[in-house]
């Protein structure tokens, strides 16, 4: 494939369509964190971005090498994410149901957390490297690139809204993030059967 038009057209569309999870997990860490810094903002939505490229390049090197075994692991990817974030939700949601003071500051999501989540997130996105398996090596790591920064963007975003909302929910921001958690983990599990 060339690099033209349709070479960035497609690699954005897949980076706004893959983005869509870590979207709706950034607004909610941003409700879950209404205090949270530019810097920190930077580093979560980097975190989602940094899979987001390493997942599909990931792909593209299973296809190219390992078919079968990819082709066994697919079928556990919808398990995996509902796992993963749905403990993560279900951890969210416990905590702002146990915190009844509204105006106790929560605590930030954690590292190990915001990787368990980068990971639920992106971990579908293994898949892309079957749509881009003709890409040789340099087009599929720029592919991956564009997939990364448009995801970069649209969580960065995403902090930023649940942040202000954050700020207007107060003690029910935590509920209100962990059932987002839960519903997406629910979603890409039922949609893998569709």
């Amino acid at each position: 494939m060339e690099l033209g038009f349709s070479f960035f057209f497609n690699s954005i569309l897949l980076g706004i369509g893959l983005a869509m999870d870590a979207f709706s997990v950034s607004l909610a860490n941003g409700l879950n964190e209404p205090t949270m810094k530019t810097h920190r903002m930077c580093g979560v939505a980097g975190v989602f971005s940094a899979f987001q490229f390493a997942m599909p390049l990931i792909g593209w090197g299973c296809v190219c090498t390992i078919a079968q075994i990819f082709g066994a692991f697919e079928k556990c990817i919808p398990w995996i994410a509902l796992l993963l974030l749905g403990y993560i939700g279900g951890k969210m949601l416990w905590e702002g149901i146990q915190n009844k003071d509204s105006s106790e500051e929560k605590p930030a999501v954690g590292f190990a957390a915001l990787l368990i989540q980068g990971i639920a997130t992106s971990i579908d996105a293994l898949s892309v490297g079957f749509t881009i398996s003709d890409y040789n090596f340099s087009q599929a790591v720029l592919a991956c690139l564009l997939i990364g920064l448009v995801t970069f963007l649209i969580c960065f975003i995403g902090l930023a809204i649940g942040k202000k909302a954050g700020t207007r929910l107060a003690g029910k921001a935590g509920i209100f993030g962990g059932a987002i958690l839960i519903f997406i983990g629910l979603e890409i599990f039922i949609n893998s059967f569709v």
